[in-house]
């Protein structure tokens, strides 16, 4: 039987590195969703499979009426199913997906998709050449692979909070999911990989991600012992002290000067030239011990311009951003110059404005988002695609394995 295509989206299609390829997303929430979306980015076709009772992410508050904006936002060009795996029937009719389908992402606990019916050994017999990718919380082996894992519970374990709070105080939160989208894009790079591996030999393999992997991997450079050091030893990074946020007139600004043409510059422009030549602030290290005497004397000298003001001083000698919203993020030059924003139209809310095209690929830059699905609604392209009549579509939605 021939591989079923979905109609048309209504926006230009150009060929993406990943075009003519299949995901079956069955995963929720952030990292793996957000990962297939990123294969999607390039040019992949992504069915998204809910459960009978959706993507928990659909439920998540949102101002947005009727609908999640994180659901919308982590999903973008995906088409969407909503099956019941519990079933026979819905099993069944996963396993005829599977035939054809080039991917396969969960992430299920270890051991459901034992119970479901679904290991990486029954559908690798099905169909060899398929990437088995499974996102985990901790892994498939030791003792918390049972175990629910969720993104600040990761950056709480493995010591991210710990050093995102302020020395001696409590431990803080880094906001933004870091570890669930760093946990997607190591879930696109690693599926890539796969498949680039199985066009030379043919085959498919198991790709393993997991939360505690990303959390780690994020944390490489703080990740190093060496033999001749005790363990607690001073693991932050941060330079302190000139480098980080400070206020202005108005606003806040972010200043980096760790290099000497950096900080040379910096106290040019602020009319500080007496530190700069001080020879008690020539490195970043003694900068950053002697804190206390310099940060006075840069606050002083920052309160007489704004942020914004701040920044066309600096230009392009000191890196610096003023602190902004998010919401500035839309009309910003640079973010407009790049075409990283795109209007999507979508069927509940309407046309909204939203982030695409992550990489940029000079010769297969891939079609135009489109807007993520909403509950089940290629079911029945889908599964006509698949020989699947009217009235047997009928039964499988009476019976609750399609809904």
């Amino acid at each position: 039987m021939a591989t079923p295509s979905f109609p048309p989206s209504t926006t230009a299609s150009i060929d993406g590195p990943l075009s003519g390829l299949r995901v079956l997303d069955l995963s929720t929430y952030i990292a793996g969703p957000y990962g297939c979306t990123l294969l999607a980015d390039q040019g992949a076709e992504v069915v998204k499979i809910e459960p009978p009772g959706g993507d928990n992410l659909r439920n998540y508050p949102s101002t947005l009426r009727d609908e999640s904006r994180a659901f919308i936002g982590v999903n973008r060009s995906k088409r969407g199913l909503a099956i019941d795996l519990k079933k026979p029937q819905g099993l069944a009719l996963l396993m005829r997906m599977v035939r054809d389908a080039d991917v396969v992402v969960h992430n299920f606990r270890p051991g459901v998709p034992e119970r479901l019916g679904m290991a990486h050994e029954a559908l690798n017999a099905i169909n060899p050449r398929l990437i088995y990718c499974a996102v985990t919380g901790y892994g498939e082996t030791g003792p918390l692979k049972d175990k629910a894992g969720y993104d600040q519970v990761l950056q709480t374990m493995t010591g991210m909070c710990a050093l995102q709070g302020k020395r001696g105080g409590a431990p803080e939160i880094i906001y933004g999911s870091v570890v669930d989208y760093y946990a997607a894009a190591l879930l696109a790079a690693g599926v890539a990989s796969a498949l680039f591996e199985r066009e030379r030999s043919g085959l498919g393999q198991y790709v393993g991600v997991s939360l505690l992997r990303s959390a780690l991997t994020m944390q490489s450079a703080r990740m190093i012992w060496a033999g001749s050091e005790p363990l607690d030893i001073g693991r932050d990074m941060r330079s302190g002290g000139v480098t980080g946020i400070h206020p202005t007139r108005e606003g806040y600004i972010y200043l980096s000067a760790n290099t000497p043409r950096f900080w040379k510059a910096l106290c040019e422009r602020t009319g500080l030239e007496g530190l700069e030549a001080d020879p008690r602030y020539d490195s970043v290290r003694k900068r950053a011990d002697r804190a206390a005497e310099i940060v006075p004397h840069l606050h002083a000298a920052l309160a007489s311009r704004s942020a914004l003001e701040w920044e066309d001083v600096f230009g392009h000698e000191v890196p610096c951003a003023a602190s902004r919203r998010i919401e500035d993020m839309f009309e910003h030059p640079q973010v407009l110059a790049e075409e990283m924003i795109s209007t999507i139209e979508h069927p509940v809310i309407g046309p909204y404005r939203g982030v695409t095209r992550p990489i940029k690929f000079g010769r297969t830059p891939g079609r135009a988002p489109f807007a993520s699905p909403t509950f089940g609604q290629d079911a029945d392209a889908f599964l006509a695609g698949y020989g699947y009549s009217p009235a047997d579509i009928a039964q499988l939605r009476q019976l609750g394995v399609v809904l």
